[in-house]
């Protein structure tokens, strides 16, 4: 969950240099706060976000401990879907530019926006 604000120390850092920052959903909620400083900052940091709506490394951390996700509540505990999180409004209201894409060409063309940005921008990947 440190993308975002390494990102954003990496672009204060090199700032002639567009920075991008791939994150995954569950561990981008840890920094989300960073987007906030990218805008002030006006730092040229693509951010994307992989929303597969799951604290991934949650089940990987019990997988090692060798817990089981039996109950209700266990499973629940490791899921990002109720409710779910809108990264594109997230972002908006920190002052980020964003959009969501659900195919590799909206992708594709989300990235080419956000690399002319001359400041932060944000993709929710939906996975």
């Amino acid at each position: 969950g440190i993308g975002p604000p390494l990102s954003l120390g990496v672009a204060i850092a090199c700032p002639g240099r567009r920075v991008i920052n791939f994150q995954a959903d569950g561990s981008g909620m840890y920094t989300l706060q960073a987007l906030w400083s990218q805008a002030r900052e006006k730092s040229k940091v693509l951010s994307i976000i992989c929303r597969n709506g799951t604290y991934n490394i949650l089940k990987i951390e019990q997988s090692k401990q060798k817990l089981k996700l039996s109950g209700v509540t266990a499973k629940a505990s490791t899921e990002l879907s109720s409710p779910q999180i809108d990264w594109v409004s997230l972002a908006n209201g920190m002052g980020v530019p964003a959009k969501a894409v659900d195919t590799t060409s909206q992708l594709l063309e989300a990235m080419q926006q956000g690399l002319r940005q001359d400041g932060p921008f944000l993709i929710q990947a939906n996975i």
